[in-house]
């Protein structure tokens, strides 16, 4: 394990050795400790990752917790809203944001590791509803459609052809804006909904699928100057929990019935 042998590098440099070899240990001590120094950050957005009483949890949060113990982190995970998550993952050092939707434009902006997930992006309408919608055909895209502000959800919904946004500033309040008759359009991750609609008194029985957008891989999001040696860490830390069952096991946990996604891939930003 890495915190073992940053304790034994430590102790060599204690020790009285030779001035070169003193030199090169502290050196390889000190990069492999900057490699393990990392800010990191997640948004509400259950069941992945959300605020609770005593702190934060979610399926994802599961997971880099378990990540942690295998790397020797142990910066604290903070809960931000997703446009200052997103924002110091694209400008900062030594960022991690999670859950993240992979996507070609991201791909170029950051590093990835994963996936984690795997989730639809769906639209979602009050139930009895999407009969009514799904008559309309192309029309339908002419009609306002809620999102979260700034997610990969509403870029989703852009890509497909809907012309007319109305976003909030979290997920609840863009589920209570469908209720409330602001729109009749709602897109959202799948694998999210439920936890939203529960959060506002309500559940998936209170609305009905129109269509689906695409599949969305969620995955871990390292900023461009997060070293190399850092992110190799957590890669082979997710490779040992997907390989040793860990990972299935917390997915199963959160996700009953959904497959959990075993390959592992590292996208390298910045080309």
């Amino acid at each position: 394990m890495l915190s073992q042998a940053l304790l034994f590098l430590q102790q060599m440099c204690a020790r009285r050795l030779p001035a070169l070899m003193f030199g090169i240990l502290c050196l390889v001590f000190a990069h492999a400790a900057q490699a393990q120094k990392l800010t990191i950050y997640t948004e509400d957005w259950p069941p992945m990752n959300f605020k609770t009483k005593s702190g934060i949890d979610g399926m994802a949060v599961d997971i880099v917790q378990a990540m942690q113990a295998i790397t020797g982190n142990k910066e604290s995970i903070q809960l931000v809203p997703w446009a200052r998550g997103y924002k110091a993952v694209l400008e900062d050092d030594n960022v991690l944001l999670f859950s993240l939707g992979r996507s070609p434009e991201r791909e170029k902006l950051m590093h990835m590791l994963g996936p984690i997930a795997i989730s639809k992006t769906a639209v979602y309408t009050r139930k009895g509803e999407a009969a009514r919608l799904k008559a309309l055909d192309t029309d339908i895209y002419k009609l306002p459609i809620g999102a979260y502000r700034g997610s990969i959800f509403a870029d989703a919904a852009k890509k497909k052809g809907f012309i007319n946004l109305a976003q909030a500033d979290s997920p609840l309040n863009s589920s209570r804006m469908l209720f409330a008759r602001r729109f009749d359009l709602w897109v959202e991750g799948s694998l999210a909904v439920n936890s939203v609609l529960q959060e506002s008194g309500r559940s998936v029985a209170d609305v009905e699928e129109v269509m689906v957008l695409d599949s969305l891989e969620l995955y871990l999001a390292f900023s461009l100057k997060t070293p190399a040696a850092s992110i190799t860490l957590w890669e082979n830390a997710l490779r040992q929990m997907k390989k040793d069952g860990s990972f299935q096991k917390i997915h199963q946990k959160w996700l009953p019935g959904e497959a959990p996604p075993m390959e592992v891939h590292r996208v390298e930003g910045g080309h």
